[in-house]
């Protein structure tokens, strides 16, 4: 069974980082040496690992998104959040994680971010992991 961890959003399209959370559930495991996959079980919302030094990046990738794929752009979707599912689909719904040392292995800047697009919203982020 995965482990559920619950993030609140504010907005409509934001990056939350959620690295400290998925590292917690990596320590309550006691995982040392495996992988840790991190899953979002929503169509409007995906996961990426990015530079978490600079929260200019992830206006960045916001802002170029909302270029990229427009929320009104005569979509036929009747909810009116197709430009969500789309960007959901470009980011992706998955990440997999090394952990080494009870750690997960991550670059220098790199940090895990839970891709909101169709919120604000209270939403699920599903973590497993595989000892190896």
């Amino acid at each position: 069974m995965p482990i559920t961890v619950s993030v609140k959003t504010i907005a409509r399209v934001e990056l939350v980082d959620v690295t400290y959370l998925v590292q917690q559930e990596v320590e309550k495991a006691g995982v040392k040496d495996g992988l840790c996959v991190v899953y979002v079980p929503h169509t409007t919302s995906g996961i990426t690992i990015n530079e978490g030094a600079d929260p200019a990046v992830c206006s960045d990738i916001i802002k170029k998104l909302k270029q990229l794929v427009p929320p009104h752009d005569g979509y036929r979707h009747m909810e009116g959040n197709s430009d969500s599912h789309i960007k959901a689909s470009i980011m992706g719904s998955s990440v997999t994680v090394l952990v080494e040392g009870g750690r997960l292995v991550l670059g220098t800047w790199q940090k895990i971010f839970y891709c909101e697009f169709d919120g604000p919203r209270s939403r699920k982020v599903f973590v497993k992991m595989v000892n190896c």
